[in-house]
């Protein structure tokens, strides 16, 4: 694969005017990483976005149509650098003819859309129904995106011009609280590419090529105390993405220990670093030895995973619903899949995929072969350490509790087959 970035490396080529719509790192400058995935058939643009330094990367993917011309899925900041690399791909195979955004619930994917768009004013913008906006509810046009050439997808991909090169499903959506939850995921047969947005993802051990660019998020999580001054090497990154993913999926992993504001604040005042990008020196973290075998554990080995957050407080709201999207996925002949965060792409098979969600089926033993439910067992969901998502349960029974999230669904037993 070929990543590149614009040549044309200067600071106000990142500038993101709107930063201030979702004022979350690194703000007003967002750097842009291009990668040919498969040559002159499809791209992805990764950017990189986070809180106290907790770093993810966010990503669109670009394919081309046979008949000429882009499909864009799941826009990102059209920062200059960002449009200017897409100019180079219509230049080379035709103007952007489509953008897809392809959630309902995610704010990150959202707001880019409507500048996004504003960039291509030939292309249609289609979107997953049950979109919604907070505190008040308003138009697609008066959240930014164009009205005249917007329009909810069909349920039917047949019925969209570009049926006869994607397929897509929509999840049926899922009413929580303040709005939504869905998502559509799209098929390209001709690559045998499956393109998901937040459902689904892998974990790499590394840090992202995006995250790379600029490694002080990485050094900053890898110290073990406010006073380590990290050097930068390979390893100490490395450290320091397992311990931003654990934060990222659990928010608070069980290896980790706060200290109180004033024992951190006594910390702080004796930390080397004390500039504002340090935080003034405040590092109220205290990882436990064993921080590894979390992330080991989160990680599965590279394998498909859904997120924890999605499986404790979202998706077990609808667990019939969700098997039933992901079945329709399933039927599709796919070899990699391209999720909207983390690595990308991944080699992966529908039964991968299957396995992914394998949590929200708790008696399924007989629908597969015993090796493979012994392999979901010990590298899915049940192998994550219960303590990890104990904060989640926390949120989760709070939500309920105040009305705001349904009831969990427990599924019946499966069957035997």
């Amino acid at each position: 694969m070929n990543t590149q970035a614009s040549p044309r490396e200067h600071p106000r080529d990142w500038h993101w005017n709107f930063w201030f719509t979702l004022p979350i790192y690194p703000y007003r400058q967002r750097r842009t990483l291009r990668t040919e995935v498969i040559p002159n058939t499809l791209w992805t643009f990764d950017q990189l976005q986070g809180i106290f330094y907790v770093v993810v990367p966010i990503r669109m993917t670009v394919v081309k149509l046979i008949a000429g011309g882009l499909l864009v899925y799941s826009a990102v900041a059209p920062t200059l650098e960002c449009i200017r690399l897409m100019r180079e791909l219509e230049a080379a195979h035709g103007e952007v003819k489509y953008i897809i955004l392809p959630t309902a619930s995610g704010l990150e994917h959202k707001v880019f859309m409507g500048p996004f768009a504003r960039k291509f004013p030939q292309a249609q913008v289609f979107v997953v129904p049950q979109q919604w906006s907070y505190p008040v509810d308003l138009p697609l046009s008066w959240l930014g995106l164009p009205g005249r050439r917007t329009q909810v997808l069909p349920e039917n991909s047949s019925q969209t011009p570009f049926g006869d090169e994607f397929d897509y499903a929509i999840m049926e959506p899922l009413k929580l609280g303040l709005g939504f939850f869905g998502e559509v995921a799209f098929y390209h047969r001709r690559s045998h590419t499956l393109l998901v947005t937040d459902a689904v993802f892998s974990i790499p051990e590394t840090a992202p090529p995006i995250i790379q660019l600029d490694p002080y998020p990485l050094l900053f999580h890898a110290k073990d105390s406010p006073m380590e001054k990290v050097i930068d090497t390979p390893a100490n990154r490395q450290k320091g993405w397992q311990r931003i993913c654990l934060f990222a999926l659990y928010f608070q992993p069980s290896t980790l220990a706060t200290p109180t504001l004033a024992e951190a604040w006594q910390e702080a005042k004796q930390a080397p670093d004390r500039t504002p990008k340090a935080y003034f020196g405040l590092y109220p973290f205290q990882w436990q030895a064993d921080w590894l075998v979390s992330f080991t554990a989160l990680q599965d080995g590279g394998r498909l995973v859904v997120a924890p957050i999605l499986q404790t407080l979202i998706l077990n709201r609808a667990p019939q619903a969700t098997l039933a999207w992901v079945d329709r996925l399933a039927q599709w002949d796919f070899q990699q899949v391209i999720s909207c965060h983390f690595a990308a792409p991944m080699s992966a098979t529908p039964e991968d995929l299957r396995l992914a969600f394998r949590f929200l089926q708790p008696s399924s033993e007989g629908l597969l072969p015993q090796e493979i439910v012994d392999t979901a067992i010990k590298n899915n969901y049940n192998s994550l350490k219960e303590k990890d998502i104990n904060l989640l349960k926390e949120i989760d029974r709070t939500l309920v509790k105040r009305g705001i999230s349904p009831p969990v669904i427990t599924p019946p037993a499966l069957k035997k087959s």
